[in-house]
């Protein structure tokens, strides 16, 4: 599952380093309430490491081209803002990744279907945006997951190559872009539960990130 040698760990961050999605679907049903429409699981859902152009492509298909698209990514914004106003919470297993960091000679990255400014702010409040080597968003990249440019970019950036970097994701786009590059692809199921489809294209789907520390802790010893 880990492989040898093991030049890089790449990370999602929405839903595997920072357990923000269910603070996100809450903020997106409250604007989705703002403008007198309703969302639903299923939609809300495929928005899952969905980047924005797509994602508003899919509620535009869903609610019309009367939604208001700009209302509704303002009123997310100030929902999920008052959400996490103290803090970001992470998920489990993050500290003991950082902390083996630094005890073995791994690069770590992230990979982000969210823009520069919001990533920058979320990982910086909750207190690990300088504990990576490299942070690629949907700023940075012509084409967002599925696509694998975003952890291409963040292999070159690190100096690994991409069969030997370890891409550890939470939604099924970030594994399909994260498998397409060439990586060692683990799911950390979140909101969304793996298909037949994502685990044939992943090494393994583990509980937490806690397992993921383990197994590199394991191979590096």
């Amino acid at each position: 599952m880990i492989p040898k040698p093991l030049q890089a760990v790449i990370f999602d961050m929405d839903g595997l380093l920072l357990n923000t999605e269910a603070l996100y679907r809450e903020a997106i049903f409250a604007a989705c309430v703002s403008q007198g429409h309703e969302m639903v699981d299923h939609l809300r859902l495929s928005l899952i490491g969905t980047p924005k152009d797509l994602g508003d492509t899919k509620l535009l298909a869903h609610f019309g081209d009367s939604f208001d698209l700009e209302e509704y990514h303002a009123a997310c914004a100030e929902h999920f803002d008052n959400l996490c106003s103290l803090d970001v919470p992470l998920r489990p297993g993050v500290r003991e990744l950082l902390y083996l960091r630094k005890r073995v000679a791994i690069s770590m990255g992230v990979a982000t279907s969210t823009a520069r400014p919001k990533a920058e702010a979320q990982l910086a409040r909750a207190g690990i945006l300088d504990a990576f080597d490299a942070l690629v968003t949907r700023t940075d990249v012509s084409l967002g997951k599925p696509h694998p440019e975003s952890f291409l970019r963040v292999a070159k950036l690190l100096g690994a190559e991409p069969p030997y970097c370890l891409a550890l994701e939470d939604s099924h786009n970030g594994v399909r872009a994260a498998a397409a590059a060439g990586m060692a692809t683990v799911m950390i199921p979140d909101l969304l539960a793996p298909t037949r489809e994502i685990e044939n294209l992943c090494v393994g789907v583990l509980p937490s990130l806690t397992d993921v520390a383990s197994l590199i802790a394991a191979r590096q010893a």
